[in-house]
């Protein structure tokens, strides 16, 4: 959970992180027996505890299946990310990983820490695979096949445009992490990962790798608001599709990501610690994300909020300052215009005079319990 100066900080994540740990808790119950669906769900919460907590808002059988899914695509990533393996070995691994997933025996080992795990006992899933519905199966199946063959295709090409990484429901989600990790993918041993489009950053440096470099922090930022900015331009498409969700459950697994997503883009804007280490929420933060989206009025708010959070760090000397604007104002719009900001808690906007009355009442608690304790220990001397 939280530690206790966050929570003090902001006290409303108290109760969603107490929520969390008991969803936690409950979806870790629901591992099944069966040896190789242990694994998966146990694999699942090593690898993405967050995704595992919302799934399970699904029925099981589609549980499952998501499950399956997610597991494979990240073991297909696994083998595209490990850039110690040979071109020669890892191109026909992707193009074939379609078919490797109908064998129970395959396996191939690679990555690191859970990952590694995750490929020496790729059999697991492949047997929780051959369980699922034919229907699953083949939707599997052929997302695997053509992701197996982009991976290969553009394996010893360098991104060059923007719509290099616009091609996929996944967008907004995508960008944002490409966005997030590029420390993370810079700094990848042997070799690495360069997945910024050479149509953004090269008009700033020579190298995408001389972002990271302290004497290019200008150039740095506003290259990362470019790219920001060019992930807003999905937003209001994200908005429509979730609108047309009517499966609680499914909702709810599509939304809580999109939600991340904007939150995560909200830290990143005009951040130079991209450059430097990891940019994510607080734990109390995503807490609370999971536990107050329910409705598409929930994902307004959250827009609108973080929309607004991301509009304040906007400077005007910045070259993309007006498209940043102009993205932002379009989306905030369209929540205005929805009618449901009325009816939420704002994730940004705090009253700093409640703030200091939970910090005088809880204080006034401890040095309470603390006197009372004092007090008995005088009387039993």
């Amino acid at each position: 959970m939280g530690s206790l100066g966050a929570i003090l900080k902001h006290p409303d994540d108290l109760y969603p992180l107490l929520k969390l740990k008991m969803a936690v808790r409950h979806a870790e119950k629901q591992i099944p027996s069966e040896p190789h669906w242990a694994f998966c769900y146990s694999m699942l919460h090593r690898v993405s505890r967050s995704f595992a907590l919302v799934i399970q808002q699904l029925g099981t059988e589609l549980r499952n299946a998501v499950c399956v899914f997610y597991l494979v695509l990240r073991a297909l990533d696994t083998v595209e990310d490990d850039t110690s393996i040979p071109t020669d070995v890892k191109v026909p691994i992707l193009i074939a990983f379609h078919r490797h997933i109908y064998d129970r025996d395959w396996h191939f080992s690679c990555g690191t820490n859970d990952y590694r795990v995750l490929m020496d006992q790729f059999h697991d899933v492949s047997t929780a695979f051959l369980e699922l519905g034919k229907g699953y199966q083949e939707v599997i199946e052929d997302i695997t096949k053509r992701m197996g063959a982009g991976m290969a295709k553009f394996i010893c090409r360098e991104v060059e445009t923007i719509d290099s990484i616009s091609n996929s429901m996944g967008l907004f989600l995508q960008k944002t992490n490409i966005i997030r990790d590029y420390l993370e993918d810079i700094n990848e041993i042997p070799q690495s990962r360069m997945f910024w489009p050479r149509e953004i950053w090269s008009k700033y440096v020579n190298k995408l790798e001389d972002l990271k470099n302290e004497e290019n922090s200008v150039k740095a930022v506003q290259c990362l608001n470019d790219m920001v900015t060019n992930s807003l331009i999905h937003m209001d498409d994200c908005l429509k599709y979730m609108s047309a969700l009517r499966e609680p459950g499914i909702f709810r697994f599509c939304a809580i990501p999109q939600v991340m997503a904007i939150g995560t883009l909200a830290m990143c804007y005009n951040n130079i610690n991209v450059f430097k280490g990891v940019v994510k929420m607080r734990r109390g933060l995503t807490a609370q994300i999971i536990h107050r989206t329910k409705t598409m009025a929930d994902v307004y708010g959250a827009f609108f909020d973080f929309s607004c959070m991301l509009k304040s760090k906007v400077d005007k000397n910045d070259p993309n300052a007006a498209k940043t604007l102009s993205s932002l104002e379009a989306i905030q719009k369209t929540c205005r215009e929805s009618g449901a900001l009325n009816k939420r808690k704002s994730y940004i906007i705090r009253n700093e005079l409640k703030y200091n009355s939970v910090l005088i009442v809880l204080l006034f608690i401890i040095l309470s319990i603390i006197f009372a304790s004092l007090s008995a220990n005088r009387s039993s001397d």
